[in-house]
């Protein structure tokens, strides 16, 4: 498994860069961020995320022993790991799928990977 790029969200209300209100339901909502509309921004209950990010890499590998320690936390609070994790590798990634957030340990030591590969 590869790391691809690092984003952090640095505000989640409507910036400068949003552009203005709408003033009725006809106008886009965010038409600062018109080239995003098809990731959300701009769609009915949509807001806008503003993100901080590495570029993107496809040379950034997972060590082995790190794949299988990663956790992540859902909305009740409950943690698991990557099942499918043989041998430092990653069989299916059907656990991949979805958004969960990474427990702050595992975030950390993802971190620390980005950031020793990223000068």
């Amino acid at each position: 498994m590869y790391v691809v790029s690092r984003m952090r969200v640095t505000g989640m209300g409507r910036g400068d860069c949003c552009g203005t209100a709408p003033a009725t339901w006809q106008d886009p909502a965010f038409p600062g961020h018109g080239d995003w509309s098809m990731l959300g921004a701009g769609g009915c209950g949509a807001a806008a995320v503003h993100v901080d990010a590495t570029p993107v890499s496809f040379d950034m590998p997972l060590p082995g022993d790190l794949l299988a320690g990663l956790t992540w936390r859902n909305r009740r609070g409950q943690t698991r790991g990557l099942k499918h994790v043989v041998d430092g590798r990653l069989e299916r990634s059907v656990g991949l799928q979805g958004f969960y957030r990474l427990t702050s340990e595992s975030s950390g030591e993802l971190a620390e990977v980005v950031g020793n590969a990223v000068l």
